[in-house]
């Protein structure tokens, strides 16, 4: 059985995109794919333009990114600086280039104050941080992150977006692995729901959260401001809406007209 099948994607430099489906749906296989930690079996991944066939996991790393789920699988050096320098140390660029490199990682994430840190001993929150400021300091022209805001409470999964969120605006493309609907209702700018290693849908937010039982397909769920929007569509409410301030406006306008 093939873990992902007829998948055709082209992604474009600066998007914010979110791969989205349940267990088993194949996101992160397609994403490793990105990288070179795995290979496609037929087809092909073409990188800036360059076939991905032909170049090594270090070559690529230069180009994508990847922070894993778990970011004890990633750390390993006895403080959080030298974590972060290894990468960029690793694919040749000179002292002073990794030095600038290090630093703008570490100010990206607020890493500055634990920088002497052994990573292993801070919170996991902070341990999310030193694995993607690690990325971060190699300059990836894509970002790929797995389920980063896993295990963290509702509070640091919002410092640790504001963070994501900024790495875009600095041209970044990003790819970020979730199966909570919020975070993609909240940050995403393109969608792509899978199950059973296929695409099912390409589309903004909007388009993703407009069928209920696509997402239910793909084994997520929907957020309950979407699924009371859709409870409420036989009063022309309408039905892709994903945040509450949006409903209340949608109510307010219908009740201010007549509903």
């Amino acid at each position: 059985m093939e873990a992902i099948d007829d998948v055709a994607l082209r992604i474009r430099k600066g998007e914010y995109i979110a791969i989205v489906g349940g267990n088993g749906s194949g996101k992160t296989t397609l994403a490793k794919n990105l990288n070179g930690l795995l290979r496609p079996t037929s087809g092909h991944v073409e990188i800036a333009g360059r076939s991905a066939a032909g170049m090594t996991v270090a070559e690529l790393a230069k180009f994508v990114g990847y922070a894993f789920q778990n970011p004890d699988h990633q750390l390993f050096s006895s403080t959080v600086e030298e974590e972060v320098r290894f990468g960029p140390k690793n694919l040749g660029y000179p002292d002073i280039e990794v030095t600038k490199k290090v630093e703008h990682a570490l100010e990206v994430m607020d890493l500055q104050g634990v920088r002497g840190w052994p990573p292993l001993t801070l919170s996991l929150s902070y341990r999310r941080r030193v694995s993607i400021a690690s990325v971060i300091a190699m300059d990836p022209q894509v970002i790929i992150l797995d389920e980063p805001t896993t295990g963290l409470d509702a509070k640091d999964t919002d410092l640790l977006m504001q963070n994501i969120d900024a790495l875009n605006r600095e041209g970044h493309t990003l790819i970020l692995i979730t199966h909570d609907m919020r975070l993609v209702a909240e940050h995403a700018k393109r969608v792509l729901v899978m199950a059973a290693g296929r695409i099912l849908l390409d589309s903004d937010p909007k388009g993703s959260f407009s069928d209920l039982d696509l997402i239910r397909q793909s084994n997520l769920e929907p957020p309950p401001v979407t699924q009371l929007a859709h409870r409420l569509s036989r009063f022309d409410i309408p039905s892709d809406i994903f945040s509450p301030e949006e409903l209340a406006s949608a109510i307010a306008q219908k009740v201010r007209g007549g509903l």
